[in-house]
């Protein structure tokens, strides 16, 4: 990531000879070239699935030491590891502390675009040192081109505190000092240049799903398939609750709910209650005892 001022020869600002003449076709037209540019990223991710399944063991080392995930990014990419963190705590039951992101440019930045902070390499410094950033953290740079002194700086930041340091680009790396464990699905220019929250936008999204999906999955956080730490926070939610249940344990609607009702609607709890017919506090006590992970509770 060395002269990263210097953009212009990066993947995602070249000129993709596919779509050149782009302005003169018909809306069809267009969007079977954006539909054709897109069928290239799942090969692109997929190309990168040892080091992002390297990436997720560091996550999952550091989660399970009591450690955080923090994701740093500008624009697009910061955006969607806010996302990203703010979608872990209904899907996997996680504390909001537990998964976090931060953009250049702070909150503000998250629905107007401030493409200049991107170029304040302290600026992470800053956040990361509000965060009380600990050796047992997690940092995920994301950078589309690998060349943003915001992503540059938390990453430096991370690695005198010693923490665990992941880079998403999609472009190739230079500097393999700045990270551990890179990650560069590249996809190639984009349709039209340099809008990475297109192509480049999309192959992230998709590496940040493996990585908090995967890392969850390591922790206990589902049964199967099933999210089993879901937070029952809205009707929708409590359906689904209900369904799980009903899946695990073979029983009835209304019994579900009756065993969910019983232990505050934690859905691992109400499974081990109604398997093994315990008692709330005796169930919960026997989840602890197993790591939260309710397979091991089961057996």
């Amino acid at each position: 990531m060395k002269n990263h001022r210097k953009t212009e020869h990066s993947v995602t600002e070249k000129i993709n000879p596919r779509t050149r003449d782009i302005d003169k076709y018909s809306p069809l037209k267009i969007i079977e070239l954006i539909s054709a540019e897109d069928s290239r990223i799942a090969e692109a991710v997929s190309k990168e699935r040892k080091k992002i399944a390297r990436a997720v063991d560091l996550i999952v080392k550091g989660l399970g030491g009591g450690g955080r995930l923090i994701f740093a990014g500008a624009g697009t990419s910061g955006r969607l590891g806010v996302l990203e963190a703010s979608e872990c705590p209904p899907t996997f039951g996680t504390d909001p502390s537990m998964v976090v992101g931060i953009v250049a440019g702070g909150k503000k930045a998250l629905w107007r675009s401030r493409e200049g902070a991107e170029d304040q390499g302290k600026g992470s410094w800053d956040e990361l040192n509000r965060l009380n950033l600990k050796k047992v953290d997690t940092v995920v740079g994301i950078s589309a081109s690998s060349a943003t002194p915001f992503v540059e700086g938390a990453l430096k930041y991370a690695r005198l505190r010693g923490c665990g340091r992941i880079l998403i680009s999609c472009h190739p790396v230079q500097d393999t000092s700045i990270a551990g464990v890179f990650i560069c699905p590249v996809v190639g220019p984009e349709v039209v240049m340099g809008s990475t929250r297109m192509k480049a936008g999309t192959a992230t999204k998709m590496v940040l799903n493996m990585l908090t999906t995967a890392s969850m999955i390591r922790l206990g956080k589902t049964y199967g398939n099933l999210m089993v730490d879901v937070q029952p926070t809205s009707e929708k939610l409590k359906n689904r609750a209900k369904r799980i249940v009903m899946q695990i344990s073979g029983i009835s609607r209304q019994r579900a709910e009756h065993l969910l009702n019983k232990s505050n609607w934690n859905v691992k709890v109400a499974v081990i209650m109604g398997s093994k017919g315990l008692s709330f506090t005796e169930a919960k006590k026997r989840l602890v005892n197993c790591n939260g992970f309710l397979r091991e509770a089961l057996k």
